[in-house]
């Protein structure tokens, strides 16, 4: 098994908070991992993006060309990287900033609104968990209680009061594509 992910949005989407966290699970299932992130100029409003490997096998590269799943939070990001998602894989898209379709009919897309989703959870910020539910539902690549465990890692002590409504996020995710409603 190996699953290539791109996650693409805007800077301060959580992009690469999500990266982390799948590869803090893997590596808590004792798989090999890589995330390489990638940041534009901006701090925030910026383009971000990150790629991240989780395999049974050792990584030789952390760049992902043939993708196998791209988690895209915005507009500027399906343009840059929907074609890099290889035959069969899965394309989520954040419906909510997002007004196109894809135009690739080899590939499972999946148009969830993640900002809606958080809103009606009460937190913006957790739009990005929400893609990350969904993900992980549709490849179970990691278990989502190792996914969890590693939300707890990356907020830390700090931010401990945020795990709740983080983890009702991924759930939301999971049970959205599991409905396949928003699915094409």
């Amino acid at each position: 098994m190996i699953e290539k992910v791109i996650m693409a949005g805007f800077g301060g989407q959580g992009i690469m908070s999500i990266g982390q966290m799948l590869a803090y699970a893997g590596m808590t299932e004792s798989k090999e991992v890589s995330w390489l992130p990638s940041y534009g100029p901006e701090m925030r409003g910026g383009t971000a993006n990150c790629h991240v490997i989780v395999s049974d096998t050792e990584v030789a590269s952390p760049v992902v060309y043939d993708a196998t799943a791209a988690l895209i939070l915005n507009k500027p990001s399906l343009y840059k990287f929907e074609d890099s998602v290889k035959k069969d894989g899965f394309l989520l898209i954040n419906s909510s900033l997002i007004d196109v379709k894809t135009d690739r009919e080899d590939v499972h897309a999946y148009y969830i609104p993640a900002n809606d989703i958080a809103l009606e959870l009460g937190n913006i910020r957790i739009a990005n968990m929400v893609m990350l539910g969904a993900y992980i539902a549709l490849s179970q690549v990691v278990k989502m209680d190792s996914i969890i465990e590693s939300l707890k890692k990356v907020l830390g002590k700090a931010k401990e009061n945020l795990v709740e409504v983080n983890v009702k996020a991924l759930l939301k995710g999971a049970s959205i594509v599991q409905a396949a409603s928003v699915a094409v």
